[in-house]
């Protein structure tokens, strides 16, 4: 059907509309960030280690204490390399989690030798490698690297007042972790944080932590940490 030249006017401002919709979703996929959690539920996710409860809310993972259980994990199916991660996160002030990547687990008791020396035995389904650590304390450490179940901190952030100055408590907050190679960086709301070289692990899981409270008595049961917008670019 041929249009007038009045009815391709008044269409060609709609279809420009509906371009501009378009567009930043085509300039995401061409500049290849692949969306990690889909809003709506836990597809291409996996729960190891502990017994926390994960939920999906408001477009958001959300993670929750619960007592005499293990640090839990909720686990991406798949594994990455190189990348660019980059999530937000709220966090309640007295709960203490993390993001693990470049992680692993082993389906049965496996010992293994950390370092070239030191025995290590990890039990099966037992989350271990590298974290971004979530710290509301007043250590503010988050943004920092630790090494779950395996070496302990790696780059905490004593030395980075800026970092630890940059963590909003009760607000989203803004996680950016690079991994190329044996070098990591991550940030917080745009301030660097840790910068450092590592080798032990260059491909693993993206898993989000909700850590042990023992049997309640130091910590109540039911606080809650908040994920959304994860998002990852492997390079």
């Amino acid at each position: 059907m041929k249009l007038s030249q009045c009815g391709a006017c008044r269409l060609l401002p709609r279809l420009a509309l509906m371009g501009a919709f378009l567009l930043p979703a085509s300039v995401r996929a061409a500049d290849g960030w692949t969306d990690l959690f889909n809003g709506k539920n836990l597809d291409g996710w996996e729960q190891h280690s502990g017994k926390a409860l994960y939920r999906v809310e408001g477009g958001a993972i959300v993670g929750k204490t619960v007592i005499n259980t293990e640090n839990s994990f909720l686990c991406t199916k798949k594994t990455y390399g190189d990348f660019v991660l980059e999530f937000e996160f709220k966090v309640a002030p007295d709960m203490n989690s993390g993001v693990q990547f470049r992680s692993e687990y082993y389906t049965k008791e496996t010992e293994t030798v950390i370092n070239g020396t030191k025995k290590k035995k990890f039990p099966a389904d037992r989350v271990f490698g590298y974290q971004y650590e979530i710290d509301p304390s007043p250590r503010a450490y988050t943004g920092g690297v630790y090494d779950e179940a395996r070496r302990g901190w790696l780059f905490d952030l004593k030395g980075n007042p800026a970092a630890q100055k940059a963590f909003k408590g009760a607000d989203w907050n803004l996680a950016r972790i690079e991994c190329r190679g044996d070098h990591i960086q991550t940030w917080i709301n745009g301030v660097k944080a840790a910068d450092l070289k590592d080798s032990m692990t260059l491909r693993g899981l993206i898993a989000l932590q909700v850590h042990q409270i023992g049997d309640g008595t130091k910590k109540p049961p039911g606080e809650e940490i908040r994920w959304r917008n994860l998002r990852i670019k492997e390079l």
